[in-house]
């Protein structure tokens, strides 16, 4: 991994074909385009484009399909290249740092072209770093010159990513992984703003609540590890699999989310800065050992939190922070209630859920720490996310998914009518039936 950069030394070192294969399942699984649209390159050290192929099911693409366009104009391979090509071609001409483009036609995006809009990254406290300036180019024909010069003229600006009026969005990057985390994390923004559309008026963060996130001192004086402890292995690879798994169930993204869990009295595991959540390892995992870092390793921004956690908790063996979008909607809505009384999983799971103003989880964790209790093991952090703990990865897990199935639940509701509440006399069988342990 390169500081800062979200990107994966194992998936650098693949071909360009083999890179575009991955990274288009990628974009198919997630939702993020359909069997016959969207279309990603890679420009090479010689010049060359790798381009994904016209009339090829999305869905079903291997290395072998992938276009080679040579510097001169011809093409090896057993494809046409994409109709989209000359749009790759000028956003690279434009810009001499790009090295990837992705074009795609992500739902929640395409609603924000259909309606001639751009989401605010600010939403979240990473967004704006990972996507960087999004522009925006009114209508013109698909698969055209006047198109590719279009969105090439969006990038001369400075824009990292320009979303297409009525038709879909291109990113680009140094790395198609970064295209590929621009345009996730893009998309995640809209959805967000959607589903909180529904709840109420979504607010932003300022400038200055940005910089505190960026400013967090995390960089905790190295230490070199003799030996791991009893079970850190197995540990390692027990939060490797919940992290992937996080991601498939779209309770994380590939560049928001924090896993740890503790080892013993003085020491946890917690995921690293900057990694890419679908490929996390074992090795990348960081060792807090009494307020030192694993050396040549960098923890998650949120290091100081967990370890407050764990300080002022020992029933607490795990937590998770994520961004999973229903629930994370209610964190940016402020005058939004996430009711967890109002079906009986949710309350018995989460029990009373406090909601943090944005800033204390960097510079003041104690509060939020004292926060964390038996009957309140979960917490909803505005314009952040969940926290959820508990005394193994699956429990915190567990809380975690529930909590994103309810705010889905009430969200949809709210769409269609109003919330039948449980009564207090219900509420307190459920207490008697399942007490807080």
């Amino acid at each position: 991994m390169v500081h800062g950069r979200w990107v994966t030394m194992d998936f650098q070192s693949l071909h360009p074909r083999d890179q575009l294969a991955v990274i288009m399942e990628r974009i198919y699984r997630c939702g993020m385009t359909t069997a016959s649209g969207g279309n990603l390159s890679v420009l090479d050290e010689a010049g060359e484009i790798w381009i994904t192929p016209a009339g090829v099911d999305k869905g079903d693409l291997f290395a072998e399909d992938i276009v080679c366009v040579k510097a001169g104009g011809s093409t090896e391979g057993r494809h046409r290249p994409s109709s989209e090509l000359p749009l790759h071609k000028a956003v690279y001409a434009a810009r001499p740092d790009v090295r990837a483009v992705i074009h795609a036609h992500p739902c929640a995006l395409v609603a924000f072209c259909l309606v001639r809009g751009v989401p605010d990254t600010r939403i979240l406290p990473q967004a704006a770093a990972v996507c960087g300036s999004v522009g925006y180019t009114p209508y013109t024909f698909p698969a055209s010159e006047q198109l590719g010069q279009a969105v090439a003229a969006g990038f001369r600006d400075g824009h990292n990513t320009v979303l297409l009026e009525n038709h879909g969005a291109v990113t680009a990057g140094q790395a198609l992984l970064q295209a590929f985390h621009r345009l996730e994390t893009l998309e995640f923004c809209a959805q967000l703003t959607i589903r909180a559309h529904v709840l109420g008026r979504a607010t932003v963060l300022s400038d200055e609540q940005i910089a505190m996130s960026r400013h967090t001192e995390y960089l905790l004086e190295e230490y070199e590890p003799r030996a791991q402890v009893p079970g850190e292995r197995a540990l390692r690879l027990e939060l490797c699999e919940f992290v992937r798994r996080a991601y498939r169930q779209r309770i994380m993204i590939s560049t928001e989310g924090t896993l740890s869990a503790r080892l013993d009295d003085g020491s946890f595991l917690i995921t690293p800065y900057g990694f890419d959540r679908a490929y996390v390892e074992t090795g990348q995992l960081v060792r807090i050992d009494r307020g030192r870092r694993e050396a040549g390793k960098v923890p998650s921004r949120a290091v100081r939190l967990h370890e407050a956690i764990y300080a002022s908790r020992p029933e607490v063996g795990c937590i998770l922070c994520a961004q999973a979008p229903h629930s994370t909607a209610f964190s940016v809505v402020a005058d939004a209630t996430f009711d967890t009384a109002a079906m009986p999983e949710s309350y018995v799971m989460l029990r009373e859920l406090p909601v943090v103003p944005f800033g204390p989880q960097y510079e003041d964790v104690s509060r939020v720490a004292a926060l964390i209790t038996k009957r309140t093991p979960v917490l909803l952090i505005r314009n952040d996310g969940v926290l959820a703990t508990g005394r193994s990865p699956a429990e915190a897990y567990d809380r975690v998914e529930v909590a994103e199935f309810s705010a889905r639940s009430l969200i949809e509701a709210a769409m269609i009518g109003e919330v039948a509440p449980i009564s207090r006399r219900e509420l307190a069988r459920l207490d008697q039936a399942y007490p807080v342990e």
